[in-house]
């Protein structure tokens, strides 16, 4: 293989999260009287974390303390729901056991709380990553590198063998700081014009694709 590692992102490169998401969002905006956004909204907002996804859905002036009370409430609300729509993007389990198969590591590292991402991966792919973390205190998400790198030292990997997928503005500068290479798919939270201009070193838009670049 000419990547032996695989490091993935979750929201809209492995699991189609945006109804969970937005629902608890307006469930968050809603019991606080404040305006709900539309899903397309919500797809905009994510990517960096889901404190900033708050700060970004409630309007302009909200006061801190207004913030904060939708951001627990949006836990709360998503800790429960977080599977009711949501699920794999087609054909990306089968891509992932077949890598997996062939010898390839796969990590996944996420900029969503730790404690969904755990749940997400037991409910959807037992089994199938060697290494998976969500955003934890005392580590700087994404697109800082440092959750990459410790998915990486649990790896073994070797920089030159290694690989970051996701689908969006983050996931691209991530691995840009990682210095290594991106694939960046068109499937997820992002378009193919916006994709093309970060400059990625691959653009897919099947998941099998994935297989083609690692060989």
């Amino acid at each position: 293989m000419k990547f032996d590692n695989a490091i993935f992102d979750l929201d809209g490169t492995i699991l189609d999260t945006l109804e969970d998401l937005s629902d608890s969002v307006n469930f968050a905006l809603t019991k606080n009287d404040l305006p709900t956004r539309t899903i397309e909204e919500v797809r905009a907002f994510v990517g960096n974390g889901i404190r900033l996804l708050i700060e970004r859905a409630v309007p302009e002036s909200t006061s801190e303390d207004v913030v904060d009370k939708c951001f627990l409430d949006f836990k709360e609300h998503y800790k429960t729901n977080s599977t009711n729509k949501t699920k794999p993007y087609d054909g990306i389990t089968k891509v992932l056991n077949d890598l997996k198969n062939s010898g390839v590591k796969l990590a996944l590292v996420s900029n969503k709380a730790d404690f969904a991402v755990q749940e997400l991966m037991i409910k959807y792919f037992p089994g199938v990553f060697d290494f998976a973390t969500g955003e934890k205190e005392g580590v700087r998400r994404k697109p800082y590198p440092d959750s990459v790198f410790v998915a990486m030292e649990y790896l073994n990997a070797d920089k030159n063998k290694t690989v970051y997928i996701g689908d969006s503005e983050v996931d691209v500068e991530t691995a840009r700081n990682c210095g290594i290479p991106c694939v960046a798919v068109t499937w997820g939270f992002r378009n193919k014009t916006v994709l093309s201009e970060l400059n990625p070193e691959y653009i897919i838009d099947d998941t099998k694709d994935i297989i083609d670049i690692l060989k």
